[in-house]
C-alpha cells in the first residue's frame, strides 16, 4: 500500500510522475497510430473511387472524340480530316498545358527561405557555444539537436535584438 502523499519521499514523486508521463506519452501515440489507420484507410479508398473516376472521364473524353469527329463528317467534311481536326486540337491542348506546367516548373526556386533559414540558425548556435565557452574558459561544444531552440541573442535595448529601446 502507498503511503500517504505527505509522507512520500521527493524521489517516489518524482518516479511516479515519470510514470504516469510515460503512460500518457503511450497512450498518446496509440492514439495517434489508430487515427492515422484509419485516415489511411479513408485516404487509400477515396484515391481508389478517384482513380475509377478519372478512368471513365477518359472513356468519356474518348467517346466525345468519336461523336465530335463523326458530327463534323455529317457536315459533309471528309472522314479522315474530321478525325485529324480531332486529333489536332487534343494535341495543341496538350502542347499548351505541358508548356504552362514546364513554365512552372522552371519558377521553382528550390526552398532558398529554408535553407537560409537553417544557416542563420546554425550561425546563431555557433556563436552562442562560442560565446559560453569563452565565458566558461573551455573549447565550445558542437550544437546538438537538443540545443536546437535554445539560442539566445543579444538584446541591445527593451525591444529586442536590433530594435531601439522604446525609452529616450
Amino acid at each position: 500500500m502507498a503511503a500517504p502523499p505527505e509522507e512520500e519521499s521527493l524521489g517516489a514523486l518524482v518516479a511516479q510522475a515519470s510514470n504516469h508521463i510515460s503512460t500518457l506519452v503511450r497512450a498518446e501515440i496509440e492514439l495517434a497510430k489508430s487515427e492515422l489507420k484509419f485516415d489511411a484507410k479513408r485516404v487509400g479508398t477515396a484515391a481508389g473511387l478517384f482513380g475509377v473516376a478519372a478512368f471513365m472521364l477518359h472513356l468519356c473524353l474518348i467517346l466525345a472524340s468519336f461523336a465530335i469527329a463523326y458530327g463534323l463528317v455529317q457536315l459533309g467534311m471528309m472522314q479522315w480530316l474530321a478525325f485529324t481536326i480531332v486529333t489536332a486540337f487534343y494535341l495543341v491542348v496538350a502542347l499548351l498545358l505541358g508548356f504552362v506546367g514546364y513554365r512552372r516548373l522552371k519558377g521553382l526556386t528550390g526552398m532558398k527561405r529554408t535553407a537560409r533559414s537553417l544557416k542563420n540558425l546554425k550561425d546563431v548556435v555557433d556563436l552562442e557555444a562560442g560565446e559560453a565557452a569563452a565565458v566558461n574558459g573551455r573549447a565550445p561544444r558542437p550544437s546538438s539537436a537538443g540545443a536546437v531552440g535554445h539560442h539566445h541573442l543579444p538584446v541591445t535595448g527593451e525591444g529586442g535584438p536590433g530594435r531601439p529601446s522604446p525609452r529616450p
